[in-house]
């Protein structure tokens, strides 16, 4: 996707619709709990500021509900105090994405100057192409495509030039991400530096990867990962699994798994999997498993089956051995999902294991790209996010990205 950079847009004195994405979490009193996702979007506002360009930022925040959706404890006032500080410069903020008081406040903007409006997810319109699915044939209705076009262009009111940034929304066709270039018009869309990044990495491990290839799945749901498995079978060396999917595929190979989590409608799309990628899907052969959940509650390794009062937890170490050995050789890795619950000690262990190795490989050359969501946590948690190729910011997206799936929000930007 050769697409044209925020470098190349005339930003002097123009008012610039960037379309972040800040969805970060928030503490108890309403702080910023983790501000990566800030972090990683202010090289393009920057860019666009120190060029005397006016910034107007767009993000959404959670999911709010009700009619109209709101939630005032998803506001994106504490982002806005946040970003203020890391920039080092005021940031006007607005509690509207749309209406007469947004429209004041981008037109009151001077050179350089940066204002961040309020959730877009608190206008039901931004994400009203999600109820087609549950509309008749799959039509929005003639209501809901009226207040999505009104919704696209109050937002294209506010500015001149849009540039996407967001790519941890990229797989939605929401109004900021899709109708609003649109509107914006020819010339005048662009891409972020964030963007640009994932594209590079994401892309080029998909397209041209230095061999050996290796990708690491972890999560839940083998469900969740089909197309994945499926897309980068065809591209990989090897795909080590692990997390909880684990016992899915082992149930399907006829095995007891215990009180393991396990997609029993599952089994059979299992073992097509099985078959059809063949010896380069390689699973756990032992666990850290317990009779319950629980920080410190003892565990104990099991090899092979699972005996009824157990759950698999985390990845064994024979299994730890295997996978390493195999990491130590690849040239490139992309890795998504934890393959225990590493948000519980001592279930971490394989993951923060996972992360230490890539860490290393990295450091004597290798590629390696994390698919963001619980890897990038891991990653961070463990202290080695500068010690990674790349840490993408979408789990979501990343996930879509690796499946070949098409993103039409970036599709609709100004081609390079």
């Amino acid at each position: 996707m050769p697409k044209k950079s925020v470098r190349d847009l005339p930003v002097s004195g123009r008012r610039v619709l960037m379309r972040a994405d800040l969805n970060v979490p928030l503490g108890k009193d309403q702080d910023v709990a983790d501000d990566r996702r800030i972090r990683m979007f202010l090289p393009t506002l920057r860019h666009v500021l120190e060029r005397n360009g006016r910034a107007i930022v767009m993000s959404h925040l959670g999911r709010p509900t009700g009619d109209p959706p709101h939630d005032a404890r998803l506001s994106l006032a504490p982002v806005a105090k946040r970003m203020e500080e890391l920039l080092g410069q005021p940031v006007r903020f607005v509690g509207s994405s749309a209406g007469p008081s947004t429209i004041t406040a981008a037109r009151e903007l001077n050179d350089g100057d940066v204002l961040l409006i309020e959730n877009l997810r608190f206008h039901a319109a931004e994400t009203i192409i999600d109820q087609a699915r549950k509309n008749p044939g799959g039509q929005l209705t003639e209501e809901q495509e009226f207040l999505r076009a009104e919704f696209g262009k109050a937002l294209a009111s506010l500015g001149e030039l849009y540039v996407n940034d967001a790519f941890g929304t990229c797989h939605r066709k929401h109004v900021s991400m899709y109708d609003l270039p649109r509107l914006v018009g020819q010339g005048k869309r662009a891409i972020g530096f964030l963007i640009e990044k994932e594209l590079e990495f994401l892309g080029r491990a998909l397209e041209s990867p230095e061999r050996p290839f290796v990708a690491v799945l972890g999560g839940a749901k083998v469900s969740d990962k089909i197309g994945v498995i499926r897309s980068l079978s065809k591209r990989v060396d090897h795909i080590l699994v692990g997390g909880a999917m684990t016992y899915t595929f082992w149930a399907a190979q006829g095995r007891t798994v215990g009180k393991s989590l396990c997609e029993r409608d599952r089994l059979g799309l299992a073992k097509f999997l099985l078959d059809e990628v063949g010896e380069k899907l390689h699973l756990p052969v032992d666990s850290v498993a317990a009779t319950e959940l629980r920080e410190g509650v003892p565990s104990q390794v099991v090899n092979g089956e699972l005996p009824s009062e157990l759950i698999g937890l985390d990845i064994g170490p024979r299994t730890l051995e295997a996978y390493e050995a195999i990491l130590r050789s690849a040239r490139t890795v992309v890795w998504n999902g934890p393959v225990g619950v590493f948000e519980t000690k001592p279930f971490d262990a394989g993951t923060l294991r996972i992360a230490h190795i890539l860490a290393e490989i990295t450091d004597g050359g290798a590629v390696t790209v994390i698919g963001g969501g619980d890897s990038a946590a891991a990653i961070e948690q463990a202290g080695l996010a500068e010690r990674v190729t790349h840490i993408s910011t979408g789990g979501g997206a990343a996930l879509k990205f690796l499946e070949g799936k098409r993103f039409d929000p970036i599709e609709v930007l100004d081609d390079a």
